[in-house]
């Protein structure tokens, strides 16, 4: 049986420790190599290259995402699992963008991160329910920045700053309250913005305001 070749980086000693002994219990697997620093995983996987690399992100000396960027171009047949308890949107899109092969939470269940690498080996993508919801989020966000961004183009509706972030609550479906404490604006202050909106968009309620910013996208 040809075993899956593993080297783990984590500045926790506990934790690549215990990773290691977990990994190693397994038939089909072999933790080569144990890194606790960014620099100390790039020069293993470029001396062994490895069939995976379990990264984690925060690191002293080199960090993960660094690490991801170096061995993705020295070892481009070694996929990366990204290994962190940090499910922040902008590590999340950054490893993505970079070429990791997925991203696994540290207190994953044993069993799920196991079947994890051998999914990653054989070329799934590797993306925990947690991080795929936070990642949703993201994703979301960004279209309806796009979609202000363009209605204000295509539209020539010349929204201000303040406006576009204000038909951007309001398509969230946010309150008046909720969108002046968003906003930091006392609720009357955004009474008279969102007036202003609805009369650049030619509308006279929410409702129509609504309908009529996801025509326009």
């Amino acid at each position: 049986m040809k075993k899956i070749t593993i080297v783990i980086a984590d500045d926790q000693m506990l934790t690549r420790e215990g990773l290691r002994m977990i990994l190693d219990l397994e038939d089909d697997m072999e933790v080569i190599g144990v890194a606790k620093n960014g620099l100390e995983a790039c020069e293993m996987a470029e001396a062994s290259h490895p069939n995976l690399v379990l990264l984690d992100i925060q690191m002293p000396i080199m960090d993960g995402i660094a690490a991801l960027k170096r061995i993705k171009q020295s070892c481009p047949e070694t996929s990366i699992l990204m290994l962190t308890t940090f499910i922040d949107t902008d590590y999340i899109v950054e490893v993505m963008a970079n070429g990791a092969n997925g991203y696994m939470l540290k207190d994953m269940d044993g069993d799920k991160m196991i079947a994890s690498i051998r999914d990653t080996v054989s070329g799934q993508f590797i993306l925990p329910a947690p991080v795929a919801a936070k990642l949703a989020v993201r994703m979301n966000k960004m279209t309806e920045e796009y979609a202000i961004r363009h209605i204000s183009k295509s539209d020539n509706i010349n929204l201000t700053d303040r406006e576009e972030e204000l038909a951007r609550l309001i398509m969230q479906g946010l309150n008046n309250r909720e969108i002046a404490e968003t906003l930091h604006v006392a609720e009357g202050t955004a009474r008279n913005y969102i007036s202003t909106l609805y009369s650049k968009l030619e509308v006279v309620d929410r409702a129509q305001a609504i309908i009529r910013l996801q025509a326009l996208t």
